[in-house]
């Protein structure tokens, strides 16, 4: 007998294979949910992480955004808002 387990996304029943193994990967039929399997007495699904999700070009760290220059702005406007 298949087992089953419900979609985190959805809420509906996943048919998996006889004897699910964790880490096994499985999409959902409804909604297409990319899911791996965490748990397998009961059977639990979460969302699966998916490495070529991740890019690198994803992570830009070398933009030139000084955070506490744009603070420093947004300070001086709520001083001259406080003094009217």
């Amino acid at each position: 007998m298949p087992a089953k387990a419900i979609c985190p996304s959805c809420g509906e029943w996943v048919k998996l294979p006889d004897h699910p193994k964790i880490g096994q990967k499985i999409t959902c039929l409804q909604c297409e949910a990319d899911l791996e399997v965490i748990e397998v007495n009961p059977v639990e699904l979460d969302w699966a992480f998916m490495e070529d999700e991740l890019d690198d070009e994803d992570w830009d760290d070398d933009e030139d955004w000084d955070e506490e220059e744009d603070w420093d702005e947004e300070e001086d406007e709520d001083e001259d808002l406080d003094e009217q």
